[in-house]
């Protein structure tokens, strides 16, 4: 179990119960003298820390993003073959603290870094992929990383919802095998073949071209 040295100071205190806060209530409500309280020290200290409480929101998501880093490394050097615990749940449980957070700063349009480093991350594994592809994808790798990561996102955010439609926690031990295995069959079973795929977008080409004529004929 990997241990931040970090974590075990007035800092990180602060930190965490800045997440809790922000996590509630939003940023705009969240106040200082809350978050001080929570985390069991003097406002002055939160100040001396972090600035103001944007400083601290910026704390947060590095946090975050150090965090994030850790996992996909984890993951990254795993060998799929010899894994003794749910990879999907590990990731999950080490995010879990921060769930609320997460979602919050994300629909309010926050959470910058995080979303950047997992696109950046994603990046990487799309073009892993692509090497092993056998058709050429016509989507660069940041685009559909992007789109993965909202994605990936949106269980965060839309948590209360799946655990409402699925029947079963997500935090759950059966919440978090019935995510790992669903995830796994989607990844791995497309929903469409390559070649309805393929007149998809074929489709697509010849329905947009009309407005890339009208477009050039504009400029």
């Amino acid at each position: 179990m990997y241990n931040d040295p970090e974590d075990l100071t007035a800092r990180a205190r602060i930190r965490d119960a800045a997440m809790a806060q922000f996590g509630e209530h939003g940023f705009e409500r969240a106040t200082i003298r809350a978050i001080a309280e929570q985390a069991g020290v003097s406002p002055g200290l939160v100040r001396h820390h972090f600035g103001s409480k944007q400083g601290l929101r910026d704390a947060c998501d590095d946090h975050l993003v150090k965090l994030v880093r850790r996992l996909n490394a984890d993951v990254r050097g795993a060998d799929l073959a010899k894994l003794e615990t749910n990879p999907v749940a590990a990731s999950r449980a080490a995010m879990k603290p921060y769930q609320r957070y997460v979602g919050r700063a994300l629909a309010e349009g926050a959470a910058a870094k995080l979303f950047d480093e997992m696109v950046k991350l994603s990046e990487e594994w799309q073009t892993d992929a692509d090497r092993a592809r056998s058709e050429r994808s016509d989507v660069p790798p940041r685009v559909r990383a992007a789109i993965g990561t909202a994605m990936a996102l949106s269980v965060a955010v839309l948590h209360e919802h799946l655990t409402r439609v699925l029947g079963v926690e997500l935090d759950s031990p059966e919440g978090d095998l019935l995510l790992a295995r669903a995830l796994l069959d989607i990844y791995s079973h497309p929903i469409m073949s390559v070649e309805d795929a393929a007149a998809a977008r074929a489709a697509i080409d010849r329905v947009s071209t009309p407005h890339r004529v009208q477009e050039a004929r504009d400029e």
